[in-house]
């Protein structure tokens, strides 16, 4: 018997950009990629290496974000084999779990043919990750502006954006709730205010595509990279050959340990080329904008696994 099935395709995404504190993200072209087949057991296989200690049963994010999506729906969700190969590594500030969020809920509303809105799949995956930057721009693609409000989440796209982002990253993980624990619990209200402006105004140079306003607001951020700079050994480095070397801003890509330097497409491989010789034990990649957002394509017959894991 053929098994014919779905493939969902999730970006990976940086977010921040220094000032847009949980509330600015960009969708990459980096993807998380699932297949889901029948089975008469919840499996996960997955071929990403650095992915191999990841849950392969329903405690699985995949997993557990379909089920929780098709219990808010009071759908019975019928076990299902799901390959996944990953090209985000884990806990790198590259979106790797909002990516598995947003491709959880995409598997809840396929399989249990829930209709589920853009938006309402944008409300349901803040809800989960507890921000909306990263899993709006992997399920709306490019980038966007996010704000949420109590159980009402609010997003804009910024159109046309046209640079290239090299990343930085070290092979040690740094867990988001690492990172967090360092941040302060509140600020004075004169530096809130100081803070939002900075924020404002990167997000106007973004609309004017003004580059060097937007470098000096990401290297200006008061909300979290003067307290997460020093937990990253490898940030002034990076930060000093990128602005050698053609960068018109750098900043923390999520929670960190990646660095994202954006540069104009000109002088990104002067930029891949320095960065690459001077990080020879850190991956650098040079992505590009990822418009599209999440995708899903029909995918050939299951051929993968061994035919006794498969619901007849």
């Amino acid at each position: 018997m053929k098994h014919y099935a779905w493939q969902i395709r999730v970006p990976a995404s940086t977010a921040n950009l220094g000032p847009g504190f949980d509330s600015i993200g960009i969708a990459l072209d980096r993807y998380l990629t699932i297949k889901v087949y029948p089975s008469c057991n919840w499996k996960v296989n997955t071929l990403a290496p650095f992915q191999f200690c990841f849950p392969t049963d329903e405690r699985n994010l995949i997993v557990k974000t379909a089920l929780r999506t098709a219990q808010l729906f009071d759908y019975d969700l019928h076990p299902h084999l799901i390959e996944v190969e990953s090209e985000i590594p884990a806990a790198s500030g590259l979106g790797s779990s909002a990516a598995a969020i947003v491709a959880g809920i995409e598997l809840a509303n396929l399989v249990g043919k829930l209709g589920l809105s853009r938006k309402k799949k944008l409300e349901l995956a803040a809800k989960f990750e507890g921000h909306a930057d990263n899993v709006g721009a992997s399920l709306y693609g490019g980038l966007v502006v996010t704000s949420m409000m109590k159980d009402n989440v609010e997003l804009q796209s910024i159109p046309d954006l046209d640079f290239r982002v090299i990343v930085v990253t070290p092979t040690e993980e740094l867990k988001t709730e690492v990172s967090r624990e360092i941040l302060p619990e509140w600020l004075r209200f004169s530096e809130a205010v100081d803070a939002g402006t900075r924020s404002n105004l990167l997000i106007a140079a973004l609309c004017q595509k003004d580059w060097p306003v937007v470098g000096r607001m990401m290297r200006h951020d008061l909300y979290h990279q003067p307290y997460r700079k020093p937990i990253i050994p490898h940030y002034e480095k990076v930060e000093e050959i990128a602005d050698n070397h053609g960068a018109f801003g750098v900043a923390l890509s999520g929670a960190g340990p990646t660095i994202a330097c954006f540069v104009e497409h000109h002088m990104s491989d002067r930029l891949l080329v320095n960065l690459t010789n001077s990080f020879p034990d850190m991956e650098v990649q040079q992505l590009s904008i990822e418009e599209k957002g999440v995708t899903l394509l029909p995918v050939e017959p299951y051929s993968s696994f061994h035919k006794g894991d498969l619901a007849n």
